[in-house]
């Protein structure tokens, strides 16, 4: 599959979400006919383990929506709570997205 190259101009909204006790801002790029492309997360607390882990896995969805992986299956991949509630950030940050309406 080839990666579908962003515009270099582009749609962006940021947001603040929070995943267990660490504050993130999460930055979601946009396709010009609305599709997600490319996000974007960091922490407070840049260099500590929480910010490296969440920014790897932004880079890591970034790269499999790019090449065609649907949003909605990401999420589905992503860990959850016997509750169905989002566990880590990057499911946080996704269900957010969904949530808005696609913000």
């Amino acid at each position: 599959m080839t990666r579908d190259r962003l515009p270099n101009r582009r749609i962006a909204e940021t947001f603040d979400i929070v995943s267990g006790h660490h504050a993130f801002t999460v930055t979601v790029g946009r396709y010009p006919d609305g599709r997600i492309g490319e996000i974007f997360i960091g922490g407070t607390k840049a260099g500590s383990q929480a910010d490296d882990a969440a920014r790897d896995a932004a880079i890591a969805a970034s790269f499999a929506l790019q090449h065609g992986a649907p949003l909605h299956k990401l999420r589905e991949a992503l860990t959850r709570n016997s509750h169905g509630v989002a566990e880590g950030v990057l499911a946080i940050a996704l269900d957010a997205i969904t949530e808005e309406g696609g913000i």
